[in-house]
């Protein structure tokens, strides 16, 4: 077999798992699990995941949350109208102060929980972005948590 024929099978091979593996993961047990404290479940050890309530010194893993003023409500309903806006998005859960999103990757059909708690005593959004399957996902929670971030900002 060509060598370049070989290396196109196993791209093809590797492609196809990927795919499988990406369809077949459901959405983990810690997703929508509170801890006591009312803050969301900790990031893995992978580095596949960013947390509003890590502490500062977990720079893995450590986020700053989403900042607003007014109406917690309001700021929710903003919330929802940006996440919406984004392509490849479903959310899955909006109760009380609860929002759970899916995202999926364009290419792998990679599927990415994330959460968000609002928090009406000071005027944050919390949120856990985590992927369901792998161990790196090459910064992609991160930035897309620093993209809802600016529309957020930037929302009427």
């Amino acid at each position: 077999m060509h060598r370049t024929a070989r290396f196109t099978a196993a791209s093809l091979c590797l492609f196809a798992l990927l795919a499988l593996t990406s369809c077949a993961a459901s959405t983990p047990p810690t997703v929508g699990q509170l801890r006591t404290s009312g803050q969301l479940a900790p990031c893995p050890a992978t580095p596949n995941c960013v947390n509003s309530d890590t502490p500062s010194t977990d720079t893995e893993h450590a986020i700053a949350p989403l900042a607003y003023s007014g109406d917690a409500g309001a700021a929710q309903v903003r919330l929802r109208q940006v996440i919406e806006a984004l392509p490849r998005t479903k959310i899955v859960t909006d109760e009380g102060n609860y929002l759970h999103a899916e995202f999926t990757s364009q290419v792998f059909r990679f599927v990415d929980d994330v959460e968000f708690i609002v928090d009406d005593a000071t005027n944050t959004i919390h949120f856990r972005s985590a992927s369901r399957v792998g161990s790196s996902d090459m910064g992609v929670n991160r930035k897309r948590m620093e993209d809802i971030r600016a529309k957020f900002q930037a929302a009427p």
